[in-house]
C-alpha cells in the first residue's frame, strides 16, 4: 500500500525535501504532493495563463484562483495531510490549508514547535494528531504500516 500525503506549509526553506529524504531512508511507500514552491510561478501563475492583470489586486485573484485549484485537486486525491507551522514566516496559507484538509475530513498531522502552541490551540484540536518536529510526523505515518 503507497499513500499519497500532502504537504502543507510555507514554500520558503527545504522542509519538505526533509521529509521525502527522512521517508526514504525509513523506506516508507509514501509519495508526496504539495503546493507549488516555485514562488515566482505561484505569484504570477494568473497572468502567466489569463494575461496581464490591470492592477495588483486582479493579479494576485487570478493567481490565488489557480493556485487554490491545483491545491483542492492534490488534497482531494491525498490520503493524509501534514502541515507544518514554522516561527520565521507568517504562516497564514498553512492555517488554511490545515482548515481545508480538517474540512475535507483528510486525516491531518499538524507540525508546530512549542512557540506557537496557544495560537494553534484550537487548530490543533481540531487535527487528528500534533507534534513538534518532522521526525515524530514520519513516526506516525510508519505506524500505519506496523
Amino acid at each position: 500500500m503507497e499513500l499519497t500525503v500532502y504537504l502543507a506549509g510555507q514554500i520558503h526553506d527545504s522542509w519538505r525535501e526533509d521529509v521525502k529524504r527522512k521517508a526514504n531512508e525509513r523506506n516508507l511507500p509514501l509519495k508526496f504532493v504539495g503546493p507549488q514552491t516555485n514562488h515566482d510561478r505561484s505569484d504570477h501563475v494568473g497572468e502567466h495563463i489569463l494575461g496581464e492583470q490591470p492592477t495588483d489586486l486582479h493579479k494576485d485573484d487570478a493567481a490565488s484562483s489557480i493556485n487554490n485549484f491545483r491545491t483542492q485537486v492534490l488534497m482531494q486525491k491525498s490520503d493524509v495531510v501534514i502541515a507544518l507551522f514554522g516561527e520565521k514566516y507568517k504562516q497564514w496559507n498553512t492555517a488554511m490549508d490545515a482548515s481545508t484538509a480538517i474540512t475535507m475530513n483528510k486525516p491531518t498531522i499538524i507540525i508546530r514547535p512549542e512557540s506557537i502552541i496557544h495560537p494553534l490551540k484550537e487548530l490543533s484540536n481540531r487535527a487528528n494528531v500534533t507534534v513538534d518536529t518532522i521526525d515524530h510526523a514520519l513516526d506516525v505515518m510508519a505506524y500505519i504500516f506496523e
